[in-house]
C-alpha cells in the first residue's frame, strides 16, 4: 500500500513524513527540498491482534505496514513541466493513494510560493495541476478507443462513452473518482488518473489549534475525499521525543492521539481495506489487509502464493469471540470457530488459519 504525501512546496510534506515516520526526511525553507520522493515503510499496530496474540501465546507480533511516499511539491503548470512537475507527477502516478496536506497555519516564517496562506487557493492549485495531466491522459487514449467502438466493440463502447463523461467532470473541476468506471471497462488497460485516486486533506494547523478549516472539510465532502487536522511541526516535536515524553505533552496539549494514529487511520479508510489476522501459539502474530469483498483465498495469496494453491478450506473466527473463548479449542467447543471455503467473504478483524496442500 504506497500513499504519497503532495501539496504546495512548504505545506509541511516533509514535517509531517518526519511524524509519521520518525526518518528525518530534509524539511527546509525553501521550495523543492525534496526532489527523489523519500519512502519509509511505517507498521500499522492493531489493538486488536496485540490483545488476541498475547491470549494465545504468539513468539512474536508484526504489524502490516503502509509505505509514505514524500513527494515534492507541486506548483503551478505541474503539468506542462514546471518545478520538475512532469517528474513529480510521474511519482504520484506510482501510489494508490494521496495526503494532500494544505497550508491552515500561519507562521511568518514559513515562506510561502504564492505570498500568503489561502488552503482554499492551494488546493485549487493542486487539483487544477493534476486534472490537466488527466486530461491529456484520456486525450492520448481517445483516439484508440473510439477506432476500436466504431468498429462495435462493446468494451470501447462502454469505455469511449466514459471517457466522455470523465472530460465532461474534469473540465468542470471535479476529480475522476466521481465518477465510476464501467465494469466492461479494463482496469488494466485503460487511462491511469491521478484524481481517480482516493485523497485524505491534512489541513496543517498552527500548533495548539484545533478542528478542520470549515471550507477543507467542505471541500473534502463534495469531492468524495476524507480530511483531518494535524499540526505537522508539533507532530514532528513529539516524535523526536520518548513515548512517555511524548505522551506527558499531548496530554498538557490537549490533544488524544498522534498525527500517525490519524492519517493512517484516514489513509485504510480511503483504501475500503479489512485487516485479518493470523495467529499461532507459539508463532508468529501477524496483521494483514485486503480489499473489502474479498474472499478466502485471496486472504490466502496475501500470506503466501503457494498456500493460496493448495487452499482447502480456512479456520475463521472473529477476533473478539476468539478473546472471549480464550483460546482455539474453546472455541471450538463453543462453535465459534467455524471452516470455511475459498468463497468465504472476510470480514473485518477475522483471525484466519489456512489448510492447504504443499
Amino acid at each position: 500500500m504506497k500513499v504519497g504525501i503532495v501539496g504546495m512546496p512548504n505545506a509541511g510534506k516533509s514535517s509531517l513524513f518526519n511524524a509519521l515516520t520518525k526518518a528525518g526526511a530534509e524539511a527546509a525553507n525553501y521550495p523543492f527540498t525534496t526532489i527523489e520522493p523519500n519512502i519509509a515503510v511505517v507498521p500499522v499496530e492493531d489493538e486488536r491482534m496485540t490483545k488476541v496474540a498475547t491470549m494465545i501465546g504468539a513468539s512474536d507480533i508484526v504489524a502490516d505496514h503502509i509505505d509514505f511516499h514524500d513527494i515534492a511539491g507541486l506548483v503551478k503548470g505541474a503539468h506542462e513541466g514546471e518545478g520538475l512537475g512532469n517528474k513529480f507527477l510521474a511519482n504520484i502516478r506510482e501510489t494508490d493513494a494521496l495526503v494532500h496536506v494544505v497550508r491552515a497555519h500561519h507562521d511568518a516564517g514559513i515562506i510561502h510560493p504564492d505570498g500568503s496562506v489561502d488552503p482554499m487557493r492551494d488546493i485549487e492549485t493542486i487539483e487544477t495541476e493534476l486534472i490537466f495531466a488527466d486530461l491529456e491522459q484520456i486525450e492520448k487514449r481517445v483516439g484508440k478507443v473510439t477506432r476500436d467502438a466504431r468498429g462495435g466493440d462493446k468494451a470501447a463502447i462502454a469505455e469511449q462513452k466514459w471517457l466522455e463523461e470523465l472530460t465532461e467532470v474534469l473540465q468542470t473541476g471535479k476529480p475522476a473518482r466521481t465518477v465510476p468506471m464501467p465494469p466492461e471497462v479494463d482496469r488494466g488497460q485503460t487511462v491511469q488518473l491521478l484524481t481517480a485516486k482516493p485523497v485524505l486533506f491534512v489541513a496543517n494547523i498552527d500548533e495548539g489549534e484545533d478542528g478542520i478549516p470549515e471550507a477543507v472539510a467542505a471541500h473534502a465532502a463534495a469531492n468524495g475525499a476524507g480530511v483531518v487536522a494535524v499540526s505537522s511541526r508539533m507532530e514532528a516535536e513529539l516524535s523526536e521525543m520518548d513515548d512517555e515524553e511524548a505522551a506527558e505533552m499531548r496530554a498538557e496539549l490537549g490533544v488524544s492521539e498522534s498525527g500517525l494514529q490519524r492519517v493512517v487511520r484516514g489513509a485504510f479508510s480511503l483504501l475500503d481495506l479489512n485487516a485479518f489476522f493470523t495467529i499461532g501459539q507459539g508463532k508468529r502474530a501477524q496483521s494483514w489487509h485486503l480489499k473489502n469483498g474479498l474472499t478466502a483465498w485471496h486472504a490466502a495469496g496475501q500470506i503466501h502464493s503457494d498456500i493460496q494453491k493448495g487452499f482447502v478450506r480456512a479456520e475463521v473466527i472473529p477476533w473478539d469471540a476468539l478473546l472471549e473463548a480464550g483460546g482455539y479449542a474453546q472455541a471450538r467447543d463453543r462453535g465459534t470457530l467455524r471452516l470455511e471455503g475459498r468463497d468465504y467473504v472476510m470480514q473485518d478483524g477475522d483471525v484466519i488459519t489456512v489448510k492447504f496442500t504443499p
